[in-house]
């Protein structure tokens, strides 16, 4: 299998879209314009398919897959964008969360960004507390550090003005910031701790 995978297009161009599969992520590692949905890596915009071989005397002998897409298809991050994404998933060690907006233009496609705890804040890192900072359903300001390991983008909200800018609270309420840590329920009064956006 990972042979037709590897297969180079003969000079053809192959135009794929959003969802299509471009091969086994075993043998094929994800790009730009590019993601890995469990075993397959898949396209997340539509353009032409391009394989890139891996440096020599990498680790990783895969070879790199990448769509490159036409601009009209909606923002895509980059190194140095800021986004605004929603928290999907919350672990010990990082959160997951969609991407909506680059640099403040609407995305067309589905891009998923991760935010580590080494990621979230600029002082006391190893003492980061995920569930502290985030919580799914979060919406979020964050830096696009770099595509991250064939799975999404890291992301990092290590600056005042990036971290949480809308929650809704546990029971339901919209949460105020009170502080860069702490969030007000409008209904309870409860206290929640995030890693808050400072107000502009």
């Amino acid at each position: 299998m990972a042979a037709t995978a590897m297969e180079h297009d003969g000079g053809a161009e192959v135009v794929v879209t959003p969802g299509e599969l471009l091969g086994p992520s075993s043998s094929l590692e994800a790009g730009r314009g590019a993601y890995a949905d469990g075993r397959s890596v898949r396209a997340s915009v539509t353009g032409r398919r391009r394989f890139v071989a891996p440096a020599p005397g990498s680790s990783d002998q895969r070879s790199t897959v990448e769509v490159v897409g036409h601009k009209a298809h909606g923002a895509v991050p980059q190194p140095g964008s800021v986004v605004i994404a929603r928290v999907t998933k919350v672990m010990a060690r990082m959160a997951s969360a969609d991407i909506m907006c680059v640099d403040s233009k609407a995305v067309k496609e589905k891009f998923t960004g991760m935010i580590r705890q080494q990621d979230v804040r600029a002082t006391e890192i190893d003492k980061v507390d995920m569930y502290q900072s985030y919580r799914p359903g979060d919406i979020v300001r964050a830096l696009v550090l770099s595509l991250g390991d064939a799975r999404a983008y890291y992301l990092s909200t290590a600056k005042n003005e990036l971290g949480v800018v809308s929650a809704q609270s546990i029971a339901g309420g919209t949460l105020v910031p009170t502080s860069w840590t702490e969030m007000q329920c409008e209904l309870t009064g409860q206290i929640e701790q995030r890693k808050v956006a400072k107000v502009e």
